[in-house]
């Protein structure tokens, strides 16, 4: 285990817990899987199916992130990080499969450092295929509250272009 970027990952998240362990575990597994380093743009995507604190530790160690457009989120509340390579094309979908039967938080996260990835993971399918590259869209301003919206996420209504905010859904189904 590198202790250097176990250290940086504390830092970064601002405390040591079982979650961060996961991503560190995650993220170094991932490394090893698919031949990453440090993604300065887009190189790597990681789609995360949480927002737990092991995402810090992928920010961390990958370089993934939300600004650059190749950290997402799939929430479906489990502990599953698909992770791509855009320059090979290889992609891995980890689940972590182990949880720890420690009682202490340094305990829990020992269990989880100490632990081989082929443990702690279940290596799946990857159930979402690798997004495009992030886009710049053109900004508008909204005619009801005038704040600056991406064109994506403008809606027309009554021949105005406004904000999600301001917009007046129309469903006459509750589905």
């Amino acid at each position: 285990m590198n202790m250097k970027n176990w250290e940086k990952c504390i830092e970064f998240h601002g405390h040591s817990c079982g979650g961060l362990a996961i991503g560190y575990k995650a993220a170094e597994y991932a490394k090893k899987l698919l031949n990453l380093t440090f993604s300065q743009d887009e190189q790597i995507v990681c789609i995360a199916e949480n927002d737990s604190c092991s995402i810090d530790a992928i920010q961390v160690l990958l370089g993934c992130s939300i600004g650059k457009g190749n950290l997402l989120f799939h929430m479906t509340g489990k502990q599953a990080y698909s992770f791509y390579n855009r320059l090979s094309g290889q992609s891995v979908r980890l689940v972590l499969n182990y949880r720890s039967d420690k009682q202490q938080k340094d305990q829990i996260i020992n269990d989880y450092l100490n632990s081989e990835p082929e443990k702690l993971f279940k290596i799946t399918k990857i159930k979402i295929e690798l997004p495009e590259k992030a886009r710049i869209f053109k900004s508008y301003k909204c005619e009801m509250c005038g704040e600056v919206t991406a064109s994506n996420y403008i809606r027309i209504q009554e021949g105005k272009k406004v904000c999600i905010d301001c917009f007046n859904s129309y469903n006459r189904f509750n589905i």
